[in-house]
């Protein structure tokens, strides 16, 4: 039977050492890397494409959550945190398992079997999975402090305090702060609803801005209005969004 192909992702050394003590001991798992944070995680998942990862939540720098909005490759994800207050975003986000710590080899086990099953499964269909997953994290009321996002091989972490403008392109957002450009793979409407309310107004449909970061509002022409950032970029905003402007100042 091929074995399968397993990474950890947990910023405790205990915990890797644990776990791995764990793994060697069964017999069709192979544990091909261990990684002691996100950033490592993702550098070893998109090069090594293992069937499984064993995933803790709580982590510096970016968490689980955040690691899986930048991956490319879609591995199968076990869980793994000391705190329970996640365990319902989990599932829901359609992982194999959820483990809490501290947690005994059977359970460790039982999780394994399911991943095996989901593994060897003809009807499973992983990338529609992860795509369940996305649309889960976009659907979140959550208001976020940061972004997270890719550059290459690289993760960029971009505090929400930094951040010019948004703009719609496609499927993604074009996101504009004193870090620079960076594409993401999110809706206008995740982040309308997602980014502190009093921080961002929505001026057009391809436009929603940091108050924080506006210079000035001019007059373009009759009934059109041009907003001017602080970083020099000048945004169209239509009546509705010069109206929103207008009430709040």
């Amino acid at each position: 039977m091929k074995p399968i192909r397993c990474v950890t992702v947990d910023d405790e050394p205990l915990a890797r050492e644990l776990l791995r003590n764990y793994l060697t001991k069964i017999s069709d798992i192979e544990l091909i890397a261990e990684c002691a944070n996100g950033f490592e995680a993702l550098k070893s998942i998109q090069e090594l494409d293992p069937d499984l990862v064993f995933l803790d939540i709580q982590m510096p720098k970016i968490d689980g959550f955040e690691l899986l909005e930048v991956l490319d490759y879609k591995p199968h994800i076990i869980f793994i945190t000391a705190f329970d207050q996640y365990a319902i975003r989990a599932f829901e986000m359609n992982a194999v398992d959820y483990l809490l710590k501290p947690f005994a080899k059977e359970r460790l086990i039982q999780a394994i079997d399911k991943a095996r099953q989901r593994i060897n499964s003809k009807t499973t269909d992983q990338p529609n999975a992860m795509e369940d997953l996305k649309k889960h994290l976009d659907n979140q009321e959550k208001e976020i402090d940061r972004v997270v996002v890719r550059q290459g091989a690289k993760i960029i972490i971009i505090p929400v305090a930094k951040i010019f403008y948004l703009e719609a392109q496609d499927d993604y957002v074009m996101i504009y702060s004193e870090l620079g450009r960076h594409l993401k793979e999110k809706t206008m409407k995740y982040f309308e609803s997602a980014l502190p309310k009093n921080s961002f107004i929505r001026v057009h449909r391809s436009h929603l801005i940091s108050l924080s970061h506006i210079a000035s509002v001019e007059l373009y022409e009759k009934n059109t209005h041009l907003v001017v950032m602080k970083n020099g970029d000048k945004l169209r905003a239509s009546q509705d969004g010069y109206k929103r402007l207008r009430e709040l100042f």
